[in-house]
């Protein structure tokens, strides 16, 4: 069952504030192309209303960072049979949609956008060659009822990527707001797809580990990120956006690229903005970009929002000088400052070169 959602108002008294009875499904969809981060998905829509091989339309099909697509479709005023019958059939349609169709799908959307365009300037990073190795399913509503739940749940423990996502609309002194709760926690649903059968060559992800890239100019040094305990990425949203990803609890394995593995650490607080960053030392509490950073323009673009440092806090379990890395033919290494790790063999490599608990 999904987390219950409630709001109380809490100046002048405690109230609870009752959901709007607003015909919320039609105005998500419109709500969801324009902003995506209110799924709580880092999502590039690339198609409304698309219409699929068998005459009908998929309401919202979107792309994210792996190449992976998102079949989003509202509930509305189907039958709790329908909309995960519904949910399936666009799943088997979308499976086997290749890069010239998605493609296709995007340019007609957008009246004549390029894909690797748009992909870039969101993503911060070109579309991988093979687009659309895995998908999901999501079924967005104001509610469901107990039957489609336990059947959503059902496929997600086989391994079916279905899940849902509830939202309520609450008004208050002429204010209006969503809130949210998914039926199964979207890396928790990520996970168990994965460790189904896969059906492409991708290795699956086990929800926790991440590749970070680390030092490289003079903007950060791995120096000072293994000194003052982070991480960080900055010089545009396309460098830094991939952070974001890092959650309090995540493990990272951080690496110079072209030099190779030099720590790996425990997430201990999300990323901010460099200016908002502060660091223990001494007994005291201190502005990062106050210490003596070897990094000399790192306080050059603070004051730029967009080409500032984030900053990701991490706790250190190893971390190792430069001249020591770690590094042996076949690792995984990336051009994105962080991304999901999935390569087993550098998975086990690391842990026994770090002398971590298998």
């Amino acid at each position: 069952m999904p987390v219950g959602i409630g709001i109380w108002r809490i100046d002048n008294g405690v109230r609870r504030l009752d959901p709007s009875p607003l015909p919320l499904e039609a105005m998500l969809e419109d709500a969801i192309a324009r902003d995506s981060s209110i799924l709580g998905l880092d999502l590039l829509i690339v198609g409304r209303q698309v219409a699929t091989a068998f005459g009908k339309k998929v309401d919202l099909l979107g792309l994210d960072d792996e190449g992976d697509l998102h079949v989003i479709e509202l509930k509305k005023d189907k039958t709790p049979r329908d909309v995960v019958a519904q949910a399936l059939e666009y799943g088997a349609w979308v499976k086997d949609l290749g890069y010239e169709e998605v493609a296709a799908i995007f340019t007609d959307y957008t009246k004549g956008g390029r894909l690797e365009e748009a992909f870039a300037e969101r993503f911060g990073q070109q579309p991988p060659e093979a687009l659309n190795e895995q998908h999901r399913l999501v079924v967005v509503a104001s509610e469901l009822d107990g039957a489609t739940e336990r059947i959503l749940m059902y496929l997600a423990e086989y391994g079916i990527p279905a899940n849902a996502v509830f939202f309520r609309h609450f008004e208050d002194d002429g204010r209006k707001y969503l809130a949210r709760s998914w039926l199964i926690e979207p890396t928790v649903a990520e996970v168990k797809a994965e460790q189904a059968k896969p059906t492409r060559a991708r290795e699956p992800w086990n929800g926790q580990d991440f590749y970070v890239a680390v030092g490289g100019d003079q903007h950060r040094t791995w120096e000072d990120m293994r000194r003052y305990n982070f991480v960080s990425a900055g010089g545009g949203r396309w460098y830094w956006k991939t952070l974001e990803r890092l959650t309090p609890g995540a493990r990272i394995f951080a690496h110079i690229p072209g030099t190779g593995y030099v720590g790996v650490g425990t997430v201990e607080e999300a990323a901010r903005i460099v200016t908002d960053v502060t660091i223990p030392q001494d007994g005291k509490v201190v502005p990062l970009l106050e210490l003596p950073l070897q990094a000399p323009k790192i306080r050059e673009t603070a004051k730029d929002p967009e080409l500032a440092e984030r900053v990701v806090k991490v706790h250190w379990i190893k971390a190792l000088p430069r001249e020591k890395a770690i590094w042996e033919k076949g690792m995984f290494a990336n051009q994105n400052s962080a991304t999901a790790m999935r390569s087993r063999f550098t998975l086990e490599r690391l842990t026994q070169r770090f002398g971590l608990e298998a």
